[in-house]
């Protein structure tokens, strides 16, 4: 049995990502190996935040006590957690819960897409204005499927001219879906959308993270 410690949990909607608007367990892992410019939730990624200790079998339980059947596993990024991938197996064997994994972009996802019944993955790719771009692992690309999900938070329009690149060079749109989001408060998203119109991009999506504009944009446990 494993032992996670968990800074967070409880049942909101999903902001963003492919399923944004869906009611969501989320379970929020302790820890984090990047250091973004723009991170809301730096409080869960120092190695001593506050958190309970939970197995994998109790974590399973809490969900299934919620009666909602969508998991939102994140963090800090989850896939750092010690045996995170016991966890994952011990969701795969409850056929009914539907597993998403917000990842930062920097962790081998690889190991995980090949268990019996994968999560789905919301892959960052940090672009500049995170601080963090150069700790990306493309390969990651490789493994996406339609049920995926690449995400690119944008600190400034300029950033929007390597979105495509990327999503050029790694065909991402033909694997899976493709979001744009704001750093929330330092780039206008209707500048974005102009964007999208002038390049003719109907293969990527913008989204604006819908727990900021419903709540308090500094507000936990939503």
């Amino acid at each position: 049995m494993s032992v996670f410690n968990v800074v967070e949990k409880f049942v909101s909607i999903n902001g963003e990502g492919q399923h944004a608007g869906e009611l969501a367990v989320f379970i929020r892992l302790r820890g984090c190996n990047l250091n973004c410019s723009y991170c809301d939730t730096r409080w869960a990624c120092t190695a001593d935040a506050p958190a309970g200790e939970m197995t994998e079998t109790q974590i399973v339980d809490y969900v299934i006590s919620t009666g909602v059947k969508r998991v939102t596993l994140t963090g800090g990024e989850p896939l750092l957690s010690p045996h995170v991938i016991e966890l994952l197996k011990a969701f795969a064997a409850n056929p009914d819960i539907f597993v998403e994994i917000e990842t930062n972009g920097s962790v081998d996802i690889h190991p995980f897409a090949c268990i019996d019944n994968p999560p789905a993955f919301t892959l960052d790719y940090k672009l500049a204005g995170s601080g963090m771009e150069d700790k990306m692992l493309l390969s990651n690309f490789d493994v996406l499927t339609a049920k995926d999900t690449v995400k690119f938070v944008c600190s400034d329009v300029s950033e929007l001219d390597k979105v495509c690149e990327i999503v050029d060079d790694y065909r991402i749109s033909g694997k899976c879906t493709c979001l744009i989001s704001p750093v929330f408060g330092r780039i206008e998203p209707a500048d974005m959308v102009d964007y999208l119109i002038d390049h003719k991009r109907n293969d990527i999506r913008l989204q604006l993270q819908l727990h900021k504009f419903i709540w308090d944009p500094n507000k936990r446990g939503v």
